[in-house]
């Protein structure tokens, strides 16, 4: 077959593949985001927060749930594509014709090429202000205007004390925190840093490792206070919602911020787990495209097209939880985070190139 005529068959099964996955994409954001809503509307009428504020939360973290729910939708977009394809006795044609199933399934892996570009592009660029932006709104309609949230940590102002939470933020703990105290003029009297913070039985947080430097007659005194106490200060609820979670993050931003941690020897697991889960998101999916040629082509390849749905459905959910369950794994018996991340994509892919091997 002539190359002009392989390029325009590659555009056809790529733009229907493409078109089928973004389909099931949106059908799955769609119940994601719905059950998201859901999880919002618990907040409504706390402070300022109302029912248009959480559709405004939902709508602005579409594109994190797009690329969290990318590879389910390669997956099941990709079976259901070539299988309405094979249904029609496109396939078979195809090979009447001469191409070959690798061939084909080569037309079919080049999409899966371009699904990770727009993983990583809406990652990278898109989702991470977005998501950062409807975390900021909510805290602000729930507490008002007391916290500006930042990549590395968040402000909150108490009179004239500036409190700025750098560290890690765990079970009414906190570290890496900084208090700018203001004179009447508004100039920096005093900085403290302190490298923890706990939370006491009246719900003041008392600051360890508290050191300063002192402005007077415009010369700086060091100071060794050892210990500080805020009061009335942000619970720890408060805390959790205006500190920035490691998914909200870029792949880059979280690279410097995980040097940035390591270099104040602060934990950085979390953000640790975070990092390789983004890089194994794109990767996910152009696997689960290659899985999802393992029902079409395969030992195990399924006749019918409902059979092809419902598995692909299955599977989807299936991989979708091992993930969950390889992730709080990690967690729990500190695993690196690499091979909590990369290990489920590493079977995946073994599993399905040796199902592919043994048809091509």
């Amino acid at each position: 077959m002539e190359r002009k005529q392989l390029k325009k068959i590659d555009r056809y099964i790529g733009r229907n593949t493409l078109q089928t996955v973004f389909l099931m994409l949106a059908g799955l954001v769609f119940l994601f985001s719905f059950l998201e809503l859901l999880s919002q509307l618990n907040d409504v009428g706390k402070g300022q927060f109302r029912l248009v504020d959480a559709f405004v939360y939902v709508a602005l973290t579409l594109p994190r749930q797009a690329v969290i729910l990318m590879p389910m939708a390669a997956l099941l977009g990709c079976t259901v594509a070539l299988g309405m394809m094979a249904d029609h006795e496109e396939l078979t044609a195809m090979q009447a014709a001469g191409i070959s199933v690798r061939r084909i399934s080569m037309s079919v892996v080049g999409t899966s090429i371009v699904l990770m570009l727009i993983a990583v592009f809406i990652s990278e660029f898109i989702a991470p202000p977005l998501d950062q932006y409807a975390r900021q709104h909510r805290s602000e309609a729930r507490y008002g205007k007391k916290a500006l949230m930042s990549k590395s940590g968040f402000w909150v102002r108490q009179d004239q004390l500036f409190i700025h939470v750098a560290g890690s933020i765990s079970k009414g703990q906190a570290a890496d925190i900084e208090l700018y105290e203001m004179d009447p003029d508004g100039q920096i009297a005093r900085f403290m840093h302190a490298r923890t913070a706990k939370l006491q039985e009246d719900q003041s947080w008392l600051l360890e490792g508290v050191s300063a430097q002192v402005l007077k007659n415009d010369i700086i005194h060091h100071e060794m206070i050892g210990k500080y106490r805020l009061t009335d200060f942000l619970t720890p609820d408060q805390m959790q919602i205006f500190k920035l979670p490691p998914d909200s993050l870029s792949l880059s931003d979280l690279y410097g911020y995980i040097r940035s941690l390591k270099a104040r020897d602060q934990n950085v697991e979390a953000y640790d787990q975070a990092f390789w889960q983004k890089i194994s998101q794109p990767i996910s999916t152009a696997v689960m495209v290659l899985l999802a040629l393992t029902f079409i082509f395969g030992p195990v390849r399924m006749r019918s097209a409902g059979k092809r749905i419902a598995t692909g459905v299955i599977v989807g959910i299936m991989l979708y939880l091992l993930n969950q369950v390889f992730v709080h794994m990690g967690l729990l018996f500190n695993i690196p985070p690499v091979l909590t991340a990369m290990v489920p994509v590493g079977l995946i892919l073994l599993f399905a190139l040796r199902q592919l091997g043994r048809t091509f």
